[in-house]
Protein backbone atom coordinates (compact mmCIF):
# COMPACT_ATOMS: atom_id res chain seq x y z
CA UNK A 1 0.00 0.00 0.00
CA UNK A 2 2.58 2.45 0.76
CA UNK A 3 4.08 2.22 -3.18
CA UNK A 4 0.31 2.91 -4.17
CA UNK A 5 0.40 6.21 -1.79
CA UNK A 6 3.77 7.35 -2.79
CA UNK A 7 2.51 7.22 -6.47
CA UNK A 8 -0.42 9.11 -6.13
CA UNK A 9 1.43 11.74 -4.78
CA UNK A 10 3.78 12.07 -7.64
CA UNK A 11 0.44 11.99 -10.34
CA UNK A 12 -1.57 14.57 -8.71
CA UNK A 13 0.46 17.63 -8.77
CA UNK A 14 1.29 17.26 -12.03
CA UNK A 15 -2.26 16.46 -12.76
CA UNK A 16 -3.92 19.58 -10.88
CA UNK A 17 -1.62 21.96 -12.86
CA UNK A 18 -2.07 20.69 -16.34
CA UNK A 19 -6.06 20.58 -15.49
CA UNK A 20 -5.87 24.56 -14.78
CA UNK A 21 -4.17 25.23 -17.98
CA UNK A 22 -6.72 22.76 -19.67
CA UNK A 23 -9.61 24.79 -18.58
CA UNK A 24 -7.92 27.70 -19.80
CA UNK A 25 -7.60 26.22 -23.42
CA UNK A 26 -10.37 24.09 -24.29
CA UNK A 27 -13.18 26.16 -24.07
CA UNK A 28 -13.51 26.30 -27.62
CA UNK A 29 -13.33 22.45 -28.46
CA UNK A 30 -15.75 22.15 -25.14
CA UNK A 31 -18.34 24.66 -26.55
CA UNK A 32 -18.17 22.61 -29.89
CA UNK A 33 -18.97 18.88 -28.18
CA UNK A 34 -21.65 20.93 -26.80
CA UNK A 35 -22.59 22.44 -29.94
CA UNK A 36 -22.34 18.89 -31.58
CA UNK A 37 -24.45 16.70 -28.84
CA UNK A 38 -27.23 19.41 -28.94
CA UNK A 39 -27.78 19.11 -32.68
CA UNK A 40 -27.59 15.78 -32.13
CA UNK A 41 -30.22 16.19 -29.31
CA UNK A 42 -32.71 18.18 -31.92
CA UNK A 43 -31.88 15.58 -34.77
CA UNK A 44 -33.04 13.05 -32.49
CA UNK A 45 -30.20 10.72 -32.95
CA UNK A 46 -29.12 9.06 -29.53
CA UNK A 47 -25.08 9.85 -28.64
CA UNK A 48 -23.15 7.10 -28.52
CA UNK A 49 -21.51 5.86 -25.51
CA UNK A 50 -17.60 7.31 -26.29
CA UNK A 51 -20.06 10.50 -27.23
CA UNK A 52 -21.43 10.72 -23.83
CA UNK A 53 -18.19 9.89 -21.68
CA UNK A 54 -16.47 12.59 -24.00
CA UNK A 55 -19.17 15.34 -23.57
CA UNK A 56 -18.77 18.23 -21.17
CA UNK A 57 -18.61 17.95 -17.89
CA UNK A 58 -21.75 18.75 -15.45
CA UNK A 59 -21.86 19.42 -11.89
CA UNK A 60 -22.71 16.01 -11.11
CA UNK A 61 -19.82 14.46 -10.43
CA UNK A 62 -18.00 17.23 -8.17
CA UNK A 63 -21.27 17.75 -6.20
CA UNK A 64 -21.20 14.13 -5.46
CA UNK A 65 -17.62 14.21 -4.57
CA UNK A 66 -18.69 17.76 -2.07
CA UNK A 67 -21.88 15.72 -0.70
CA UNK A 68 -19.25 12.54 0.27
CA UNK A 69 -16.62 14.97 1.43
CA UNK A 70 -19.12 16.93 3.66
CA UNK A 71 -20.35 13.23 5.24
CA UNK A 72 -17.36 12.25 5.73
CA UNK A 73 -16.03 15.77 8.18
CA UNK A 74 -19.82 14.96 9.70
CA UNK A 75 -18.43 11.28 10.63
CA UNK A 76 -14.92 12.49 12.26
CA UNK A 77 -16.73 15.68 13.97
CA UNK A 78 -19.31 12.84 15.70
CA UNK A 79 -16.04 10.22 16.47
CA UNK A 80 -14.42 12.85 17.71
CA UNK A 81 -17.09 13.85 20.07
CA UNK A 82 -17.87 10.52 20.64
CA UNK A 83 -14.60 9.02 21.74
CA UNK A 84 -13.35 12.31 22.94
CA UNK A 85 -16.32 12.41 25.38
CA UNK A 86 -15.26 8.59 26.98
CA UNK A 87 -18.88 7.40 25.81
CA UNK A 88 -17.42 3.88 24.05
CA UNK A 89 -16.98 3.07 27.65
CA UNK A 90 -13.20 1.36 26.51
CA UNK A 91 -9.57 2.61 27.65
CA UNK A 92 -8.34 4.78 24.88
CA UNK A 93 -5.14 5.01 23.39
CA UNK A 94 -4.46 8.28 25.51
CA UNK A 95 -5.26 6.23 28.56
CA UNK A 96 -2.74 3.23 27.72
CA UNK A 97 -0.46 5.61 27.14
CA UNK A 98 -0.35 7.15 31.13
CA UNK A 99 0.93 3.36 31.74
CA UNK A 100 3.28 3.56 28.30
CA UNK A 101 7.28 2.48 30.04
CA UNK A 102 9.97 5.05 28.87
CA UNK A 103 11.53 3.14 25.53
CA UNK A 104 8.01 3.58 24.15
CA UNK A 105 7.90 7.26 25.13
CA UNK A 106 11.06 7.73 23.22
CA UNK A 107 10.03 5.73 20.25
CA UNK A 108 6.64 7.90 19.64
CA UNK A 109 8.41 10.84 20.52
CA UNK A 110 11.38 9.92 17.75
CA UNK A 111 8.72 8.88 14.68
CA UNK A 112 7.19 12.17 15.44
CA UNK A 113 10.51 14.40 15.26
CA UNK A 114 11.38 12.30 12.35
CA UNK A 115 7.40 13.21 10.79
CA UNK A 116 8.05 17.15 11.67
CA UNK A 117 12.01 17.28 10.19
CA UNK A 118 10.76 15.24 6.81
CA UNK A 119 7.37 17.41 6.23
CA UNK A 120 10.42 20.35 6.24
CA UNK A 121 12.85 18.98 3.66
CA UNK A 122 9.51 18.34 1.96
CA UNK A 123 8.72 22.10 2.08
CA UNK A 124 12.48 23.09 1.41
CA UNK A 125 12.67 20.98 -1.78
CA UNK A 126 9.64 22.38 -2.82
CA UNK A 127 10.75 25.75 -2.40
CA UNK A 128 13.95 25.21 -3.93
CA UNK A 129 12.84 23.76 -7.14
CA UNK A 130 10.43 26.13 -7.73
CA UNK A 131 13.07 28.33 -8.16
CA UNK A 132 14.62 26.69 -10.71
CA UNK A 133 12.69 26.87 -14.36
CA UNK A 134 14.63 24.12 -15.89
CA UNK A 135 13.50 21.90 -13.30
CA UNK A 136 10.16 22.71 -13.14
CA UNK A 137 9.74 22.37 -16.76
CA UNK A 138 10.53 18.60 -15.86
CA UNK A 139 8.48 18.11 -13.52
CA UNK A 140 5.49 19.58 -15.20
CA UNK A 141 6.07 17.68 -18.81
CA UNK A 142 3.13 15.63 -19.78
CA UNK A 143 3.36 12.43 -21.19
CA UNK A 144 4.17 8.39 -19.88
CA UNK A 145 8.46 9.37 -19.72
CA UNK A 146 8.19 11.80 -17.15
CA UNK A 147 5.35 9.98 -14.65
CA UNK A 148 7.72 7.01 -15.06
CA UNK A 149 10.50 8.71 -14.08
CA UNK A 150 8.52 10.73 -10.91
CA UNK A 151 7.08 7.26 -10.01
CA UNK A 152 10.49 5.33 -10.48
CA UNK A 153 12.57 8.12 -8.03
CA UNK A 154 10.19 8.53 -5.04
CA UNK A 155 9.07 4.50 -5.13
CA UNK A 156 13.22 3.57 -5.58
CA UNK A 157 14.52 6.26 -2.71
CA UNK A 158 11.41 5.30 -0.37
CA UNK A 159 12.42 1.54 -0.92
CA UNK A 160 16.38 2.52 -0.52
CA UNK A 161 15.01 4.38 2.81
CA UNK A 162 12.59 1.66 4.19
CA UNK A 163 15.66 -1.07 3.42
CA UNK A 164 18.45 0.35 5.27
CA UNK A 165 18.59 -0.86 9.47
CA UNK A 166 18.20 2.12 11.51
CA UNK A 167 21.65 1.09 13.08
CA UNK A 168 23.26 2.46 10.20
CA UNK A 169 22.81 5.84 11.17
CA UNK A 170 24.49 7.47 8.27
CA UNK A 171 23.47 6.16 5.28
CA UNK A 172 19.70 5.73 6.74
CA UNK A 173 19.24 9.38 7.45
CA UNK A 174 20.70 10.23 3.86
CA UNK A 175 18.45 7.96 2.05
CA UNK A 176 15.77 9.58 4.53
CA UNK A 177 16.34 12.97 3.83
CA UNK A 178 17.09 12.13 -0.01
CA UNK A 179 13.53 10.90 -0.23
CA UNK A 180 12.30 13.59 1.62
CA UNK A 181 14.14 16.10 -0.91
CA UNK A 182 12.78 13.97 -3.49
CA UNK A 183 9.00 14.20 -2.34
CA UNK A 184 9.50 18.11 -2.62
CA UNK A 185 11.02 18.19 -5.74
CA UNK A 186 7.37 16.21 -6.90
CA UNK A 187 5.14 18.56 -5.25
CA UNK A 188 6.76 21.71 -6.42
CA UNK A 189 4.45 22.57 -9.21
CA UNK A 190 1.70 23.17 -7.06
CA UNK A 191 3.31 26.31 -6.24
CA UNK A 192 2.67 27.61 -9.67
CA UNK A 193 -1.13 28.00 -7.46
CA UNK A 194 -0.09 31.03 -5.66
CA UNK A 195 1.22 31.23 -1.87
CA UNK A 196 -1.98 32.13 -0.38
CA UNK A 197 -3.74 28.66 -1.62
CA UNK A 198 -0.61 26.77 -0.43
CA UNK A 199 -0.32 28.67 2.96
CA UNK A 200 -4.41 27.67 3.53
CA UNK A 201 -3.61 24.41 2.31
CA UNK A 202 -1.38 23.82 4.82
CA UNK A 203 -3.54 25.12 7.58
CA UNK A 204 -5.93 23.09 6.44
CA UNK A 205 -3.78 20.04 6.19
CA UNK A 206 -2.53 20.70 10.04
CA UNK A 207 -6.27 21.02 10.98
CA UNK A 208 -7.20 17.85 9.69
CA UNK A 209 -4.65 16.15 10.85
CA UNK A 210 -4.76 17.16 14.31
CA UNK A 211 -8.24 16.30 14.39
CA UNK A 212 -7.68 12.75 13.35
CA UNK A 213 -4.63 12.18 15.14
CA UNK A 214 -6.94 13.17 18.49
CA UNK A 215 -9.33 10.87 17.10
CA UNK A 216 -7.32 7.78 16.67
CA UNK A 217 -5.56 9.13 20.43
CA UNK A 218 -9.37 9.26 22.33
CA UNK A 219 -10.44 5.80 20.73
CA UNK A 220 -9.59 2.52 21.62
CA UNK A 221 -6.04 1.15 20.61
CA UNK A 222 -7.54 -1.17 18.35
CA UNK A 223 -10.21 0.47 17.02
CA UNK A 224 -9.07 1.36 13.46
CA UNK A 225 -6.24 -1.33 12.78
CA UNK A 226 -9.40 -3.41 11.57
CA UNK A 227 -10.13 -0.95 8.12
CA UNK A 228 -6.68 -2.66 6.35
CA UNK A 229 -8.65 -4.64 4.19
CA UNK A 230 -11.51 -2.00 2.95
CA UNK A 231 -8.62 1.06 2.75
CA UNK A 232 -6.02 -1.31 0.84
CA UNK A 233 -9.12 -1.57 -1.53
CA UNK A 234 -10.12 2.04 -2.15
CA UNK A 235 -6.43 2.88 -2.44
CA UNK A 236 -6.79 0.97 -5.61
CA UNK A 237 -9.60 2.32 -6.56
CA UNK A 238 -8.43 5.86 -6.36
CA UNK A 239 -4.97 5.31 -7.59
CA UNK A 240 -6.75 3.97 -11.24
CA UNK A 241 -8.70 7.11 -11.27
CA UNK A 242 -5.59 9.18 -10.19
CA UNK A 243 -3.77 7.57 -13.46
CA UNK A 244 -6.72 7.84 -15.91
CA UNK A 245 -7.35 11.49 -14.85
CA UNK A 246 -3.94 11.97 -15.94
CA UNK A 247 -4.34 11.89 -19.59
CA UNK A 248 -8.57 12.53 -19.47
CA UNK A 249 -9.25 16.22 -19.01
CA UNK A 250 -11.49 16.88 -16.15
CA UNK A 251 -13.32 19.07 -18.82
CA UNK A 252 -14.71 15.65 -20.10
CA UNK A 253 -17.47 13.83 -18.31
CA UNK A 254 -15.49 10.72 -17.93
CA UNK A 255 -12.52 13.19 -16.97
CA UNK A 256 -14.59 15.00 -14.21
CA UNK A 257 -15.74 11.82 -12.80
CA UNK A 258 -11.93 10.28 -12.68
CA UNK A 259 -10.81 13.86 -11.17
CA UNK A 260 -13.61 13.87 -8.32
CA UNK A 261 -12.58 10.35 -7.44
CA UNK A 262 -9.12 10.86 -7.14
CA UNK A 263 -9.58 14.46 -5.38
CA UNK A 264 -12.89 13.98 -2.91
CA UNK A 265 -12.41 10.07 -2.56
CA UNK A 266 -9.04 10.43 -2.07
CA UNK A 267 -8.76 12.82 0.39
CA UNK A 268 -11.44 10.85 2.45
CA UNK A 269 -9.23 8.19 1.80
CA UNK A 270 -6.12 9.30 3.33
CA UNK A 271 -7.92 10.82 6.28
CA UNK A 272 -9.08 7.39 6.90
CA UNK A 273 -5.53 6.14 6.46
CA UNK A 274 -3.88 8.42 8.67
CA UNK A 275 -6.32 7.11 11.40
CA UNK A 276 -4.96 3.69 10.68
CA UNK A 277 -1.14 4.42 10.30
CA UNK A 278 -1.26 6.38 13.70
CA UNK A 279 -2.77 3.57 15.32
CA UNK A 280 0.02 0.77 13.56
CA UNK A 281 2.84 2.91 14.77
CA UNK A 282 1.56 2.89 18.53
CA UNK A 283 1.27 -0.81 17.97
CA UNK A 284 4.40 -1.23 16.68
CA UNK A 285 6.27 1.01 19.12
CA UNK A 286 4.13 -0.82 22.21
CA UNK A 287 4.68 -4.40 20.53
CA UNK A 288 8.23 -4.64 19.72
CA UNK A 289 10.97 -5.39 22.93
CA UNK A 290 13.04 -3.06 23.31
CA UNK A 291 16.15 -5.60 23.62
CA UNK A 292 14.61 -8.87 21.94
CA UNK A 293 17.56 -10.92 20.19
CA UNK A 294 16.08 -12.05 16.90
CA UNK A 295 13.49 -9.78 16.59
CA UNK A 296 13.54 -6.71 14.48
CA UNK A 297 14.06 -3.76 15.93
CA UNK A 298 11.63 -0.27 15.86
CA UNK A 299 12.80 2.38 13.57
CA UNK A 300 11.20 5.74 13.73
CA UNK A 301 12.11 6.63 10.35
CA UNK A 302 10.04 3.87 8.33
CA UNK A 303 7.34 4.19 11.04
CA UNK A 304 6.48 7.42 10.05
CA UNK A 305 6.73 6.97 6.69
CA UNK A 306 3.30 5.81 6.16
CA UNK A 307 1.89 8.83 7.87
CA UNK A 308 4.18 10.88 6.08
CA UNK A 309 2.42 10.16 2.86
CA UNK A 310 -0.89 10.41 4.27
CA UNK A 311 0.05 13.91 4.98
CA UNK A 312 1.43 14.16 1.58
CA UNK A 313 -1.74 13.40 0.13
CA UNK A 314 -4.03 15.12 1.85
CA UNK A 315 -1.95 18.11 1.20
CA UNK A 316 -1.90 18.18 -2.59
CA UNK A 317 -5.85 17.30 -2.90
CA UNK A 318 -6.41 20.31 -0.62
CA UNK A 319 -4.30 22.23 -2.35
CA UNK A 320 -6.43 21.55 -5.61
CA UNK A 321 -9.55 22.23 -3.85
CA UNK A 322 -8.51 25.41 -2.83
CA UNK A 323 -7.70 26.08 -6.08
CA UNK A 324 -10.74 25.70 -7.33
CA UNK A 325 -10.37 22.04 -8.19
CA UNK A 326 -13.98 20.94 -7.72
CA UNK A 327 -15.19 23.84 -10.20
CA UNK A 328 -13.80 23.39 -13.09
CA UNK A 329 -17.00 24.70 -15.77
CA UNK A 330 -15.59 28.46 -14.84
Amino acid sequence: MSLFRMTCSSIIPRTIIRTHLRTLTEEAPRARRADLLARQKLSGKQPTFKERMMAPAGESAFNAGKIALAGGSAVGIALLCYYGLGMSGQASLADRAMMWPEYVRTRIRDTYSYLAASLGVTAGAAYGVSRSPQLMSFFMRAGWMPMIVSMVAIIGTGMLARSIPYENTAVKHAAWLLHAATIGAMIAPLTLLGGPVMMRAAMYTAGIVGGLSTVAACAPSDKFLMMGGPLAIGLGVVFAASLGSAFLPPTTALGAGLYSISMYGGLLLFSAFLLYNTQRVVRAAEMIPPDGYGVRKYDPINAMMAIYMDIINIFVRMAALLAGGGNRRR
